[in-house]
């Protein structure tokens, strides 16, 4: 229900309904999109990133809040651990567990190795959990990887590492198959045959999705197999640092209980760090989609124990974010709901671009739209444009949107808006860190040896902007890879004495550089603590 301040756009958008439904707009050229994203993308905002001073990405940019975590003082010093008799010992140790890191632990598992999960909250509070659209995969008789990567390739403006981005292609219709043979349910037709849809920048409809919950879905059953396999979870645990061998290979983690804030030390043959993203960092002051422990710890870790970064300066603003009512804000609002049918209208019922261009695309069209153009509606955070969620069941049929995307329905529902008969307020919401630990096509960083990364803390398998479907997809691919490759490391490996010298090292960085602050990282949790002026 919508106050009487909405009630003149909604009566502009209602009207406009019809008309709207059967307009096809025009997609942007290469040029309108460059020049789209360099004047309203918030990665283009120079005044919002600042040049790192140390580390192996020095004089690379990032955002001045994630600058601020990965120049900041580390929790402890090198003489705080006692290294000679480790609280854990395994041959694979995997640092988060969502979706990456359990499909790595689950795969380690059957390689034969041992592995023990740590996690800062509880197995599956990741932003696997948060996924709503889908996961593609090319494997209907139209499709192909080929065409899957050039979808991809492009859409990630050309800069994703081939050989990460042709893993995931070519890998991506065994994986739909394993996550099957492990009970996902993924929409099928009544025959069997497992319904797709198109997603913004595919060619092909290759989305598969379990109605508007398939991460969920997807990590109910990666859960269930961990307790299975019973792979030892330690929860409520941080890895606040990690270890080195004297030879400087990655030979495990320092430890800290989240609640009674103990240090402990595990010793490891190989380390999956599988840590997720960034958005309670909040870049930009912009809202999020992200689970509550999305603070980038994994970014940090591997940077000072020497592993360097790719693309970190690019983050995803997913274009629908939930702008209204206040309880939600920054909630995703999955792209299906455009696959669906539901296009973008300003508040004059305006149709004002293509509902499935990218991501990156979208989000800078609805920037622009509510300020240069001053086409918004204001909401009581900001300004937002619609999404004319009723065209889902004029198009498809009464019943469409309980059925597809009933998660979606609920949400809104509870706070009395009927998204079946009234369209639903939108702005960019951060959701997706693009850029993370730069990794080779094994898993393996390109610099610390046996230091494996999976999910969204590897940089490189996107480029510079990812299309709907391929998170969910890139979890599981290279969650197993990461595994697969972590487990057989481990057979060979000797681990040397164990270190935390490059602790000591980085904080001499610190002084060298002349960088004064009070920081310590990782940041493990956001602090919504409400500040009172004295």
């Amino acid at each position: 229900m919508y106050s009487e301040k909405y009630q003149e756009s909604l009566a502009a958008v209602s009207a406009a309904r019809t008309k709207n439904i059967a307009m096809e707009p025009e997609r942007m050229t290469a040029k309108q999109k460059e020049d789209l994203l360099a004047a309203y993308h918030p990665d283009y905002k120079a005044s919002e990133f600042s040049v790192l001073k140390i580390g192996p990405n020095k004089g690379d940019k990032v955002p001045h809040e994630l600058a601020e975590m990965l120049q900041a003082h580390s929790r402890i010093s090198a003489s705080d651990i006692d290294l000679s008799s480790p609280d854990y010992e395994t041959d694979v140790l995997v640092i988060g567990a969502g979706g990456a890191g359990t499909s790595a632990a689950i795969e380690a598992h059957e390689a034969g190795a041992d592995v023990i999960i740590v996690t800062k909250l509880r197995m599956g509070d990741a932003n696997t959990m948060m996924a709503e659209g889908g996961i593609q995969a090319a494997d209907k008789p139209n499709d192909s990887p080929a065409i899957h990567f050039v979808d991809a390739f492009g859409g990630g403006h050309f800069a994703a590492k081939r050989d990460l981005l042709a893993k995931l292609v070519c890998d991506a219709p065994e994986a739909i198959s394993w996550l099957s043979d492990l009970g996902v349910e993924f929409d099928k037709e009544a025959d069997g045959t497992m319904v797709t849809t198109h997603g913004g920048g595919t060619s092909r409809k290759r989305m598969h999705a379990a109605k508007d919950y398939s991460g969920a879905e997807i990590m109910r059953t990666l859960r269930d197999e961990v307790l299975n396999r019973k792979i030892p979870v330690i929860d409520f645990t941080s890895a606040i640092e990690l270890i080195l061998d004297d030879s400087g290979k990655a030979a495990g983690a320092v430890l800290m209980n989240m609640e009674t804030k103990e240090l402990l030390v595990a010793k490891a043959k190989t380390v999956i760090i599988a840590t997720g993203g960034a958005g309670r960092m909040h870049y930009q002051g912009f809202p999020t989609s992200n689970h509550y422990g999305a603070t980038a710890d994994g970014l940090v870790l591997g940077y000072r124990a020497g592993a360097k970064l790719l693309y970190a300066e690019t983050l995803q603003y997913h274009p629908t974010g939930a702008a209204h009512p206040e309880q939600i804000f920054g909630a995703l609002v999955t792209e299906k709901v455009r696959s669906l049918g539901a296009k973008l209208v300003n508040r004059n019922g305006e149709v004002f671009m293509h509902p499935l261009e990218t991501r990156d695309v979208t989000a800078a069209s609805i920037i622009r739209e509510c300020s240069d153009r001053d086409n918004g509606i204001e909401t009581g955070n900001g300004t937002a444009v619609w999404l004319d969620t009723p065209m889902i069941e004029e198009i498809g049929g009464e019943g469409t949107i309980e059925k597809r995307i009933p998660a979606m329905m609920r949400m809104f529902e509870k706070y009395g808006i009927d998204i079946r008969k009234e369209p639903i307020l939108v702005y960019p919401t951060l959701h997706y860190q693009n850029g993370g630990l730069d990794i080779n096509v094994n898993g393996m960083t390109t610099n610390v040896e046996n230091l494996f990364v999976a999910g969204e803390a590897v940089g490189g398998i996107h480029g510079k902007n990812r299309l709907m479907g391929n998170s969910l997809l890139d979890i599981i691919v290279f969650g197993r890879n990461a595994g697969i490759n972590a487990a057989k490391a481990a057979k060979t490996t000797e681990i040397g004495s164990l270190t935390l010298k490059h602790v000591d090292a980085f904080e001499k960085e610190i002084m060298d550089a002349g960088i004064e602050t009070d920081a310590v990282s990782p940041k493990l949790l956001p602090d919504y603590t409400r500040k009172v002026n004295a």
